[in-house]
This record gives C-alpha cells, structure tokens and sequence, in this order.
C-alpha cells in the first residue's frame, strides 16, 4: 500500500513513520512519499526517518518529491498535512491579533481565519489534483484549521477526505486514567466541531464514568483539562471540553497572558523548528554521530511538548505539564487505524471530522462535525450519540458561520467575506477591528492578495 504526504517536510512526519514501523499486519503501508515545496526540509525529515528505519529490514521505502503530480498519482491514501506560510506565517498571525488585543492562535480566532484563508485555496486545489490524479485514494486531513479544511476539500472529494484531530483521544485518555479506567476498554461519547468540542459521556462496561469524575475532586483535578478549566466549571458545564474551549472560557486571561509572554507560541515553534533543520542541514558532508538526525528531533519534540499551551496554563496558575499529559492523544495512531479500517475492512470506532449528516441538528447536513464514527471499507460514518450541550449550540453555529464565511471568501475573492468571518467570530467584537485585522494580513501575507483591497 502506497501512502502519500503532503507537507512531507513537516516535523510531525517522523511520528507517523514510527507508527509505520510498528505495523505489522497484512496490508501494511510499503511505500511512502514526502511531498514538500522545501527541498532542505525533506532532505533533513528524510534523514530522520532513516534513522528510524535502522534495524527494520522491512521497512517502508522512502520517496521524495516537489512535485505535487508525481506525489498524488497512484497514492491509495494522502495525508494533507501542509502549511501555508509556514511557522513564520504562525507567528505573524499571533502577532498581527495581539496588537489589536485579541488571540491570535492557529485554528481559535483571527489567527485560525488568516490562516483559513491562507489555507484553504491551496488545500481546494489539492483535492482537485487528488480527485483527477488519484480518484480512488482517500484524503486524510491533519491541515489546520482542520475542521474548515476538511469541508473546503469535500466539495470535490466528498466523504473520501475525513480530517483527524488527537484532541478528543487525548482528552478521553486522561479523563479515564483519572478514574482508574483502561483507556483502552472506555467508549467516548464526544460532539462538536474541531478543537471546540465536549466529552459527554465515558463509558465502560456500559457505565457512564462522568459523574463519578465530576464527583472526585482529586481526581477531576488530576489531569490537564481539570486543572485548566476548574472543578467548579466543569461540573457546572456537565461535560469535559475539549482545550481549546480554554480560549472561549478564558478569553481575556488567555490574552493577558499572550501579550505578557516573552514571545508567542507560534515564534517560539519557529525559532525551535529552524535551530532544528538548520543544525541538521550544515552537518551535510560531516560523518554523523549514530541516529543523529533522530536524536534532534526527539530532542526537540520533546520540549515541543512540554511547552504546550503554556500560555493557557499560567493564565490559570497551573504551572508546568506533569509528565502523565505529555503524551498526545496519539493522531498517528488514529490515521493508522483509519486508513487500516478502510484498507482491509477492519471495522473500528473513530473520533473523526466528517460530514454530519443530521449528527448535530442545528447545523446543515452537509457541515463536518468532529464526533465518534465507524469506520470500515465504505469509510466513516457518524455515530448516534449525545446531543450537542445547550450551552454549546450557540459557540458552535458561530463557528461554523465563520467557517462558512471563509470558505466563501476563498472561493469568490470577496473581501467582505474575509471581513464578515473575523465580524462574527465569538472572540473579535469589533467589525473595526475586524477590518484593521485583514489590512494587516493581507500587507503581510501576499497569499491573501486574492481577496483585493
């Protein structure tokens, strides 16, 4: 089985590499493709996971490419996983919001809709070139802002792009591992939209584990989510929310801490990322030290994710991660599981971004939602679960709203488009703020030239 990336260069792609090795199973993937415009950052990636396949004799052959054609073209699945305007382009959007006094973070506010806007021509073409090129690959998505990508791509792939997010997992895990149950063994019932979801339901044995979580003080404040939001709200809200909702519950403390950081989350990933291919990429010719390239980088996913949402966590006066929420929710795993569910019929249970169909009733059919699906040879379907929360309905049509508006905007050009998606987000309460936020993209990101002025 042929496996395609797109954004090959990314760091991320060892993860998913390593979840590659570990396959065992008939049908496993054999060959692998890194797609990236940037040539340096595929030769450094590339030597990462020659290092990894050290020691596997079967391990999947590794090709690389610029050329988007040649990467689609007899691919079974593409993982799209780019970025438009790379970190920089992250920093800059956390930057531009800031000196207008709102967030700017990569898939929550201003920064999710420059980088949507950014994001989405380049991800429509994409599925274009996959569906002429590739008709019978699927597209799994991990593009940000995830939920609006994936939608933007169903237009010309339908239910063959399906986006992946680790959140929920990660979230599901904790809570589980706080009550004292295998988080292998829990059935998540979760609902909403990517990175604005909430874990409604916690099953084992055909038990709901919430109210006795919400009930355990010690242990509903025992992991990462119980510590950022507060006992008291969670019990409140009667359901665990996914992180990102942070932004949402703690707006002005999350901007507060945001302008009093030394730097911004994405400058700091910027500034880590380059040490890193810039350290790879002068040792060229040098004789490396054993397992170098891998070394760096695990070295520096490592601080990548200690440091992760650090500013939410000195909003709140959590102080550093404790070691038992450092690891992900696994979304390398979940995009082996998914594509091996639809490669060789292997039926499984899915928290996936796919087209609702009805799933949550105050949206349009057609609208991709982030919820539990199965899965198997005909690909993913929503589960009948819990009901969006009442407190949530209203923050989620808001933000689909915005994704619309976005969409839109990358479609037609229509600059008042751009304008009405950063108006009506729940965290810009300004249409004059608005307007002054898209002057300030569009001078600094020629992508968005396309909208006019």
């Amino acid at each position: 089985m042929r496996l395609t990336i797109l954004g090959g260069g990314g760091f991320r792609v060892p993860l998913v590499y390593r979840a590659l090795l570990g396959d065992r199973g008939p049908g496993r993937v054999t060959e692998v493709t890194l797609y990236d415009l940037d040539a340096s950052r595929l030769t450094t990636i590339h030597k990462v996971l020659a290092d990894q396949a050290a020691g596997h004799p079967d391990a999947p052959v590794v090709t690389v490419t610029t050329d988007l054609d040649e990467a689609v073209t007899g691919a079974d699945f593409v993982f799209s996983a780019i970025r438009v305007g790379g970190l920089g382009g992250r920093a800059a959007d956390e930057r531009i919001a800031l000196e207008e006094g709102v967030l700017g973070q990569e898939t929550v506010g201003a920064g999710g809709i420059s980088y949507g806007l950014r994001t989405v021509p380049v991800a429509v073409e994409i599925a274009r070139r996959v569906a002429a090129l590739a008709p019978d690959a699927w597209v799994i998505n991990f593009t940000n802002p995830a939920g609006m990508v994936t939608q933007a791509m169903t237009a010309h792939l339908g239910d063959r792009v399906i986006g992946i997010c680790d959140s929920p997992v990660g979230l599901g895990r904790r809570a589980a591992g706080a009550i004292g149950a295998d988080p292998a063994r829990v059935r998540l019932d979760y609902v909403g939209l990517n990175h604005l979801g909430w874990l409604c339901g916690l099953y084992a044995d055909g038990r709901d584990l919430l109210p006795a979580l919400f009930a355990d003080e010690t242990a509903l404040t025992s992991f990462e989510e119980g510590k950022l939001f507060g006992a008291d709200l969670l019990r409140t809200l009667g359901a665990l929310p996914n992180e990102y909702l942070h932004y949402y519950y703690f707006n002005r403390e999350s901007v507060g801490s945001a302008l009093a950081a030394e730097q911004t989350r994405g400058a700091f990933l910027h500034s880590q990322q380059q040490h890193f291919y810039d350290s790879l990429g002068t040792a060229e010719g040098s004789p490396p030290s054993a397992r170098a390239a891998w070394n760096a980088w695990d070295a520096t996913r490592l601080e990548r994710e200690i440091t992760y949402m650090a500013e939410n966590r000195d909003a709140v006066g959590m102080g550093e991660r404790d070691s038992c929420d450092l690891e992900s929710g696994g979304y390398e795993q979940v995009a082996l599981a998914l594509m091996r569910a639809i490669a060789l019929d292997e039926r499984v249970s899915l928290i996936l971004n796919v087209r609702g169909r009805g799933r949550i009733d105050v949206l349009e059919d057609d609208d991709v939602v982030e919820v539990p699906c199965h899965v198997d040879a005909n690909g993913a379907r929503p589960i009948a679960g819990a009901p969006l929360p009442d407190h949530g309905k209203g923050l989620v049509c808001a933000v689909k709203a915005v994704e619309h508006a976005v969409i839109h905007a990358a479609a037609t050009g229509e600059r008042a488009h751009a304008v009405k998606a950063l108006t009506i987000h729940p965290l810009i309460d300004s249409y004059a703020v608005a307007k002054r936020l898209l002057d300030g993209y569009q001078r600094h990101f020629p992508e968005l030239g396309y909208l006019g002025r």
